[in-house]
């Protein structure tokens, strides 16, 4: 029983952080000029948002946190973030 709730409790801390990752990821790319993408030697934009939207919609349902399209989620989330967005900030000047 004690499991069961720290358990329960370790996905929930998960679904809400991950969550946050991949909203952030989601938000921050439909603020980024569309032009910057190729400039760094990335696909487009619209990919972009297709996929971190796609991992902001898994986001929200907590049955997927750590199912395979969960886990597929935060690591489009955090290629964008650690990737292409340093990138674009690098040669946007943080626009």
């Amino acid at each position: 029983m004690l499991f069961d709730a720290t358990q329960n409790l370790v996905v929930l801390i998960l679904w809400v952080l991950f969550g946050i990752v991949k909203i952030w990821a989601f938000v921050d790319c439909v603020r980024r000029p569309a032009e910057a993408f190729p400039a760094v030697g990335r696909v487009s934009k619209i990919l972009w948002l297709i996929l971190t939207g796609a991992a902001a919609l898994t986001g929200l349902i907590p049955n997927l946190t750590i199912g395979i399209i969960g886990i597929a989620g935060i690591v489009v989330a955090l290629v964008y973030l650690f990737d292409v967005r340093v990138r674009i900030i690098d040669i946007t000047g943080g626009r």
